[in-house]
């Protein structure tokens, strides 16, 4: 049903004028009749105008990544004979910030033309669009059509793998592993036998094997192959203290597109890779595998991940990858230790993993903290704020230190360069051989 637009408004106002001046001349009924008739004339012509066909279709992103702004685009088709000016607004949808400007076209006479509206992803997992709304005008102007159009579209927001482009190839990465490789069985190191060879001055004296040597009557060095398919777990602490967001995003959500860069570059570099995800109790399991569809799983399974506003039992958890890993393993744990008592956590049930296994502990830093230490205090308030970070700062390097004393890796760096720090470290980790 057509209804006055603000054209038509503004049309009346005008017509009100005219019957004022028109009131003296002939009269106050014979004034109002005749600027009434005419804009009667005038929005039934319009009315008349706006008949027949305008279609619109909306489409999604086959993607949306979060935080990575987009478009929704809309396809407006015009059946008619005359001009078509449209004006659609999308209706609020849960995770999504969709921009509150209306996105408007002019439609030629049986054409069509495409608009768009900006949407950024403010948080991962799943969530749907619900309608959008349409004014139609003709070129006149004076009414116009309203449509809502209820399309419910399901949409799942996935984590933000940009990162992975700014961090440059990762086939370059899995070049630097492979050569690392090469040259650890140049040294001999490694856990499987492949070969003797005659010695050489260039040998460590404690890479001779005494057995060959004898049988052969001159030192023999044993050659090892490393080996490549090895194990990667990814332990994502979901609890509390990764409830806060650092910038346009929470803190779990850093952890999430890290890991996933992470599996991504032990899939290339042939090593297995799963996930536990963890808070009071353990959330997800994903045991360590390669491949194509197990890769889409860990996508699939860390994608809807939501942190707990709980403490998570770390205990609990170490204590499930220890029965579940019963190889030696490089665990990723993904936490923060934004406070002693998570602090003391970590570090307590650490050693449950560290006996047999190497662990990577990833941590962020909170910029906030950093630029408070920065700047020059010039209040009271300032100076308590500044105190209150070098506490936080100083307990902060305290744990890694602890950490580090007890033969844990340690990645600390600004969430925002999480996931380059994280591959580096993976890398180095393969090309010394610690595994």
């Amino acid at each position: 049903m057509p209804r006055i637009a603000p054209r038509g408004i503004t049309a009346l106002l005008v017509l009100a004028v005219v019957a004022l001046v028109l009131a003296r001349v002939l009269g106050w009924q014979l004034a109002l009749l005749t600027t009434v008739g005419a804009f009667a004339v005038l929005v039934t012509y319009d009315a008349v105008l706006l008949r027949g066909v305008v279609e619109i279709e909306r489409r999604v992103p086959v993607r949306l990544a979060l935080a990575r702004r987009d478009v929704l685009t809309y396809e407006i088709v015009n059946r008619t004979g005359s001009e078509r000016r449209v004006a659609i607004v999308e209706a609020p949808a849960d995770r999504l910030a969709i921009d509150l400007a209306e996105a408007r076209a002019t439609v030629p006479p049986r054409a069509r033309t495409t608009v768009s509206l900006g949407v950024v992803p403010r948080e991962r997992g799943r969530t749907a669009l619900r309608s959008f709304h349409a004014r139609i005008l003709s070129r006149l102007g004076i009414v116009e059509l309203r449509r809502n159009f209820r399309v419910a579209l399901p949409l799942r927001v996935m984590p933000d793998l940009s990162a992975l482009d700014r961090s440059g190839d990762l086939v370059a990465r899995t070049k630097l592993i492979d050569s690392g490789l090469r040259r650890l069985r140049r040294r001999g190191a490694g856990g499987e036998f492949a070969s003797l060879r005659e010695y050489t001055t260039d040998d460590p004296f404690r890479t001779i094997d005494w057995k060959a040597s004898a049988r052969r009557g001159k030192p023999m060095v044993a050659q090892y192959e490393v080996e490549r398919a090895q194990q990667i777990l990814v332990a994502i602490d979901a609890g509390r203290l990764m409830t806060p967001r650092l910038g346009d995003r929470r803190k779990l959500d850093y952890a999430v597109s890290a890991a996933l860069a992470i599996a991504a570059i032990a899939r290339l570099a042939a090593d297995r890779t799963g996930v536990v995800a963890f808070a009071a109790d353990v959330l997800a399991r994903v045991m360590p595998a390669s491949g194509t569809q197990h890769s889409a799983q860990l996508t699939d399974v860390l994608s809807d991940l939501e942190p707990r506003f709980e403490e998570a039992d770390y205990e609990r958890a170490f204590l499930d990858i220890q029965r579940s890993l019963r190889r030696r393993s490089l665990v990723v744990l993904f936490t923060d230790l934004f406070d002693p008592v998570a602090s003391s956590a970590v570090l307590g049930a650490a050693k449950l993993l560290t006996a047999r296994h190497l662990v990577l502990v990833v941590l962020m830093n909170d910029a906030a903290i950093a630029g408070a230490l920065r700047a020059a205090p010039r209040t009271a308030s300032d100076a308590y704020r500044a105190a209150v970070a070098a506490t936080l700062a100083d307990e902060r390097a305290r744990a890694v230190a602890a950490l580090r004393d007890r033969g844990i890796l340690v990645v600390d760096v600004p969430a925002a360069e999480l996931t380059v720090a994280l591959l580096d470290a993976y890398v180095d980790v393969k090309t010394r051989g610690l595994l």
